[in-house]
């Protein structure tokens, strides 16, 4: 697992059929290296997320079928980042 910030929502009008209709945000690591993940929990921009990869990342979504390899885990609720 890591620590990312959320930077944003994306939207895509056409995707495959293994990632349905779930959420997706671009997330910053801190050395500022972007990523798209699967969001079930609803983070918003600002946000400092855990993230669960590989293929622990389908379980988190609650669906295994759903074609992710990173996936948001939960929403941190303190957390100071080291600066």
């Amino acid at each position: 697992m890591e620590i990312q910030q959320v930077e944003g929502s994306l939207v895509c009008t056409q995707r495959v059929p293994g990632l349905h209709h779930v959420h997706l945000r671009v997330l910053r690591d801190a050395r500022g290296k972007r990523v798209v993940a699967t969001d079930p929990v609803g983070a918003s921009p600002g946000n400092w997320v855990f993230v669960v990869s590989g293929s622990a990342a389908r379980y988190a979504m609650g669906d295994a079928r759903i074609l992710t390899d990173l996936t948001v885990g939960g929403i941190i609720d303190h957390w100071e980042p080291d600066t």
